[in-house]
């Protein structure tokens, strides 16, 4: 019985070793990943699109617009 216990000991030791191995280099080529993702994005930068104007900011008072809002989302079919 000692020796069936001692060599499932063993092979549990090798088994966590392995996944615990394997973490760890996940762990640091994630790090290196990033690192020369963020190198490269300053290298060359993700052009920037700017976009015309926007929404027009609705004010707390202006509650016209937003009960033509709800009337005209009542009335949609």
């Amino acid at each position: 019985m000692n020796q069936v216990l001692s060599e499932g000991l063993a092979m549990m030791l090798i088994g966590m070793g392995t996944v615990l191995m394997f973490l760890c280099i996940m762990i640091v080529a994630m790090n290196v990943m990033s690192w020369s993702v963020a190198k490269i994005n300053e290298i060359f930068p993700a052009p920037v699109t700017v976009t015309g104007g926007g929404k027009k900011a609705v004010k707390a008072s202006d509650d016209s617009e937003i009960a033509a809002a709800i009337v005209a989302a009542l009335f949609k079919k």
